[in-house]
């Protein structure tokens, strides 16, 4: 055999293999689209030290309100700092807050709601408290922790999380009810497969692409409400650049310098429409009854 029969075989893998990757991605515009923006987004929060113009914190008052220019790309606000800097350094805060909410949340509700749907007794309690947090508007609730805690990074992510964990709660016990009626986990279960090894082996993996799509939207959702507890001057301290707190600098200038929320506004709105992009096409891959075949 020569060295001409062995790279044709793995010239034509290859050329099958780009022909599904672009099949897929032509399938799936939206998770394309959503994740070249959300590296995008994450690439210029990463590179913020790298890409931002001045220091985010340094005043100018000579420089204040001062419209988009060479200088300025996205202008000054009213203590003459410049915008680009601070969005680009704001988005550091957006995507820590929004992961850090996703990971607690997936794992506090994951928990929980495996455990609530295979315990009737433990499902009987933990219901009851998810309702109640429920009944409270996210936003309301966020804020009621924020006033009894000091402002900070962290203190967010838990006030954010706990008004988001009832419905990732809510949801792995509707999918838990489901599956633990299957043949193959009734069979599991009459062999002697104990609880932890059924819930594992056997429920958990079957649950992950409900988990993983609601992960994407609790992501994004506490990226809208730290950008609401930074507007209402309840969230990460003032002096930390978040988008949050740059829109709430800017609502008393914008007929003198609409820049200053234009620019983190529309880096904020980029932001939550990727991940719901990137949701919304995840639904379309990993549910079997909404998948398309390559």
């Amino acid at each position: 055999m020569t060295s001409a029969d062995i790279a044709t075989p793995r010239l034509a893998f290859s050329r099958t293999k780009r022909h599904w990757l672009l099949r897929g991605a032509q399938r799936h515009v939206t998770v394309v689209i959503g994740g070249m923006l959300i590296t995008l987004l994450v690439g210029t929060a990463l590179l913020a030290p790298v890409l931002a113009t001045h220091d985010p914190l340094a005043l100018n008052v000579a420089h204040r309100l001062r419209a988009p220019s060479a200088e300025h790309w996205f202008g000054t606000d009213n203590l003459g700092r410049d915008v680009f800097s601070r969005t680009v350094y704001g988005g550091r805060i957006s995507l820590l807050v929004g992961l850090g909410v996703a990971a607690l949340t997936t794992l506090i509700g994951s928990v929980l709601g495996l455990l609530a749907g295979m315990y009737r007794w433990f499902d009987s309690v933990i219901m009851r408290i998810m309702d109640g947090l429920m009944a409270i508007p996210a936003i309301l609730l966020a804020v009621a922790m924020m006033a009894l805690a000091r402002p900070g990074l962290l203190t967010v992510v838990i006030a954010i999380t706990v008004p988001e964990v009832p419905r990732m709660v809510r949801l792995v016990r509707s999918v838990v009810l489901v599956i633990r009626e299957l043949p193959y986990v009734e069979a599991a279960t009459a062999i002697g497969a104990r609880m932890p090894r059924l819930l594992l082996r056997h429920i958990l993996p079957n649950a992950l692409t409900p988990i993983i799509i609601q992960a994407t939207y609790v992501c994004a959702s506490a990226v809208l409400i730290e950008s609401y507890l930074g507007f209402l001057g309840v969230g990460i301290p003032p002096e930390i650049p978040s988008w949050g707190n740059i829109l709430s600098d800017g609502r008393s200038y914008v007929q003198l310098a609409f820049w200053i929320i234009f620019f983190p506004g529309m880096f904020l709105g980029f932001m939550v429409l990727a991940i719901n992009m990137l949701g919304d096409g995840l639904r379309d891959m990993l549910d079997p009854r909404l998948a398309r075949r390559f």
